[in-house]
């Protein structure tokens, strides 16, 4: 045996022992490792699976029940809702709370659209422009069907310079205004919605109609 042929059988032999060795020390670790990943993996899908199983299940149940509110079964419509409130996935309960409250507000329960949109509007788990639609949306009903101090409550925070909703805000609460008399209130609302530049064109034009009104009437004092 040459010189070479006998040192590459040492190494290999070195080699194959340190191997062993290794396997010895790390191998049952790394079959624990390999069950884990295939666990996980499995665990994962399943999981993909389910979550769109759920979305897809609640999103048919949401088309059924905006079916029942649109073809006039508003009872109907409610039920369904009712269902998705409690047992929907995602964003669906919220969905069928605030369309729910719609359907009350279109068959002429005022006052349970009303409570419905302030419960959407009282949940601190939900994203806070949700929340402010919920309270614009009840404000706009109170409007005719409530006081100016209910509708105040709901949205006189709404109406800062900053808010995106200021625009309608400012609207609920000048019509509201107007209404009970406090027309001073009411046209400075109204030209608050006619100066501002970011107010969309419609609102607008309808804030500077009610003001001429209003300045016509001769009672803004």
């Amino acid at each position: 045996m040459s010189d070479d042929s006998f040192f590459r059988e040492v190494n290999e032999e070195i080699r194959q022992e340190q191997a062993k060795a290794l396997w010895d020390r790390f191998g049952p670790l790394a079959i624990v490792l390999a069950i884990l990943v295939v666990i996980g993996t499995g665990l994962f899908v399943a999981w993909e699976y389910w979550v769109e199983t759920e979305a897809n299940r609640s999103g048919d149940q949401f088309s059924q029940a905006l079916t029942l509110a649109n073809s006039g079964k508003a009872d109907e419509a409610l039920a369904a809702f009712e269902v998705l409130e409690k047992d929907g996935y995602g964003a669906y309960p919220l969905l069928a709370s605030m369309r729910a409250a719609t359907v009350q507000a279109d068959k002429g329960d005022f006052k349970a659209a009303i409570a419905g949109f302030d419960e959407v509007a009282a949940d601190s788990s939900i994203p806070a422009v949700i929340c402010d639609i919920a309270r614009l949306r009840a404000a706009m009903l109170l409007v005719d069907h409530g006081s100016y101090a209910d509708v105040s409550a709901r949205v006189e925070a709404l109406t800062n310079d900053t808010n995106p909703l200021r625009h309608s805000a400012r609207e609920a609460l000048g019509l509201s205004a107007w209404k009970e008399g406090k027309l001073a209130d009411a046209l400075k609302l109204f030209e608050q919605i006619a100066s501002d530049e970011g107010a969309p064109r419609n609102a607008r034009q309808r804030s500077n109609l009610l003001a001429e009104l209003i300045r016509g009437s001769g009672n803004a004092s």
